[in-house]
């Protein structure tokens, strides 16, 4: 699925407590300042103030377009990757046969190809996801204090690369792609090698190595458009100017409302005094609400700017892949106890 987080009215309270806390401060020292020191001279127009926000509206509504974009375009990149992987493990399984052989191989020697095979597409979805989820100077956002304290950790934070592929390759492959910096990409080359040389040997058909040369092709399309959206980030003019124009807005917001709020307990003094008096401090909760709406949109936009981050938001690529593994060695026969679960979910939300 895209959005893996069902946010409830709790959690997404608790997520900006630290920002709705900090409105609250700001408007009630405004307002107090207001009603005790009696500042009605210190106001701005409502004209100005509505074109900014109208400004930040619109700013803020193309940033969370184009991050969903991006979200969107990732997920449909990797359920690309989930149906070339299961088309490629039932090429493997009925491509590889003794029909063209000139020495024909006997059943365990086809299916130790058969696995060898699948195995490395497996290690090629790990070394994939891992590179995915690497940092970018860019991604902030996990380092939110409320990321930390909720422990919203993709698995491959907590794991070593080395430990996580070898399960899948040989100790030759894993020589080999030591010393690439793209492993991922190194590993479809021992893909492509490898089928190569069942194709001499006449394990493969010509017709049928040309139809697995094209999964590979396609695997590597894939790959290119994943690593495209994690290597260029959402331009960063956009994504600082939209969080500064949020917070001039914000921060110019009690000008206008606390003189506005103050002006209407004036007029209602002749009919309810003690409410006129008082009539101000109503626009601290509107205050607060408007200014959580507009802050909490731009963070959500923030939050989808890089899908492979690790985010609550993200594109749960780990989910994903493991779901991959584990279609892929049930179908070749394994028993269920040889097959690792799939990665546990956090607070609702899959990694």
């Amino acid at each position: 699925m895209h959005i893996k987080k069902n946010y409830t009215a709790f959690e997404m309270a608790w997520w900006t407590r630290f920002e709705t806390l900090l409105f609250f401060i700001i408007i009630s020292v405004w307002v107090a300042l207001y009603y005790f020191f009696e500042l009605s001279w210190l106001k701005i127009p409502w004209t100005p103030l509505a074109l900014i926000g109208t400004a930040v509206a619109f700013v803020i509504g193309f940033q969370n377009n184009a991050a969903y974009g991006r979200i969107w375009e990732a997920r449909k990149i990797w359920g690309g990757i989930v149906n070339t992987s299961r088309t490629f493990g039932l090429f493997l399984q009925d491509m590889i046969t003794n029909e063209y052989a000139d020495k024909p191989m006997n059943q365990e020697e086809l299916q130790k190809e058969i696995k060898t095979i699948t195995y490395r597409h497996i290690g090629w979805m790990t070394a994939l996801r891992h590179a995915m989820r690497a940092n970018k100077p860019w991604e902030t956002t996990a380092n939110h204090r409320t990321n930390r304290e909720w422990d919203m950790r993709p698995p491959e934070h907590d794991t070593v690369f080395s430990d996580d592929i070898k399960p899948y390759i040989s100790e030759e492959d894993y020589a080999y792609i030591a010393e690439k910096s793209n492993k991922q990409t190194a590993l479809l080359y021992l893909q492509s090698h490898h089928l190569r040389i069942l194709k001499e040997k006449g394990m493969i058909w010509e017709f049928s190595f040309l139809e697995l040369e094209g999964v590979i092709q396609e695997l590597f399309t894939l790959q290119g458009k994943s690593e495209r959206i994690k290597n260029f980030p959402y331009p960063r003019h956009f994504a600082t100017l939209n969080h500064f124009f949020m917070w001039i807005f914000v921060l110019l917001l009690p000008m206008a409302l606390v003189p506005q709020f103050a002006q209407i307990g004036i007029d209602i003094r002749t009919t309810a005094p003690s409410i006129g008096d008082l009539f101000i401090w109503f626009s601290i909760p509107f205050y607060v609400i408007v200014a959580w709406i507009f802050h909490t949109m731009e963070r959500i936009g923030r939050t989808g700017e890089n899908p492979f981050e690790g985010t609550a938001n993200d594109v749960p690529i780990s989910t994903i892949a493991r779901g991959i593994e584990i279609d892929l060695r049930q179908n070749l026969g394994e028993a269920k106890v040889d097959i690792p679960e799939q990665f546990p979910v956090k607070h609702s939300t899959q990694f």
